[in-house]
């Protein structure tokens, strides 16, 4: 394993790469960093060059303190800067909830450095009728940060609700997210929550742009993961070339709470992708679900 630090727009970014074939850049979730791609970077790295990175904000990388360096085009921009660090034309981009926004919006700005794109618990406070309510409570949680600390603040977040499958589950493993969550910079939690989180626009308000990206897409989603499930349809049928999985049982930390069903669904769709088999669907709308095939 390599590690090097990247220079982006001002804040140096931590970054560790291992394997060697095609690139494969991870962007991670707020409530954690670089590590939560542990389990999908062993099995992937055989065959791919797998690259991941602290986000801005998140120590080993830097965290500047002027909350106008926080933003969701800064943040797609963060990913642009990792792949032009190591040299790359495109790579396969591969992002969690926060990390899937930036990973989306990459794609939006530069399709031409998708090989792929995965977007895991996609959606999160895209709803228009949720959207005050989602700042409202981004702001709140900013807030608390900062009056608390993030090591408290890590013993609340990492009990909501939307976490609470993964620790059924896999007690150790969610005792381990708990962990990375506490050691958290205070500060950077705060201000990414206020300038990404909060002010990243609604998925539904980039239908023309995310039509645009017609390069292959994966969406992935667990079905008790009530506030991305709508989201995660929704860009199922506006990307031209998206394919959508929904794991049953399953919350937010889909990566982390299903490591195995994770990796088997994105080695294939890596395959297919390489391959050029990943093709646009054929557009149905207006067609009859029983005629269609007549002449």
């Amino acid at each position: 394993m390599t590690t090097r630090y990247i220079r982006a727009n001002g804040a140096e970014l931590y970054a560790e790469a291992v394997g060697d074939g095609p690139a494969i850049i991870f962007v991670h979730e707020f409530a954690d960093n670089l590590e939560s791609w542990a389990g999908q970077i062993s099995a992937l790295c055989r065959r791919f060059k797998c690259i991941a990175f602290n986000a801005r904000g998140y120590p080993p990388s830097e965290v500047p303190e002027n909350p106008e360096l926080y933003s969701q085009r800064i943040a797609a921009e963060d990913i642009n800067s990792v792949l032009e660090s190591y040299s790359l034309k495109s790579a396969h981009i591969v992002g969690c909830s926060m990390g899937a926004f930036a990973t989306l919006h990459f794609s939006i700005l530069y399709p031409e450095k998708c090989k792929s794109i995965t977007l895991i618990s996609c959606g999160y406070g895209s709803p228009k009728e949720l959207q005050t309510d989602y700042a409202r409570d981004s702001e709140m949680l900013a807030d608390k940060y900062i009056e608390l600390g993030a090591e408290q603040m890590a013993e609340l977040y990492a009990e909501g609700v939307f976490r609470q499958q993964f620790k059924k589950k896999d007690l150790r493993g969610w005792m381990a997210f708990r962990s990375r969550l506490s050691d958290h910079s205070t500060l950077g939690a705060s201000l990414t929550m206020r300038g990404v989180q909060r002010l990243r626009p609604s998925l539904y308000d980039l239908q023309e742009d995310i039509r645009k990206v017609n390069v292959p897409a994966l969406i992935i989603v667990g079905d008790e993961d009530d506030w991305c499930i709508e989201p995660s349809v929704y860009l199922k049928r506006t990307l031209p070339n998206a394919g959508l999985c929904i794991l049953p049982r399953t919350g937010h930390t889909v990566n982390l709470e299903e490591v195995g069903f994770t990796n088997r669904v994105l080695m294939e769709f890596l395959a297919m992708a390489e391959s050029g088999k990943c093709l646009p669907k054929e557009n149905y709308i207006g067609k009859s679900a029983l005629l269609s095939g007549f002449k």
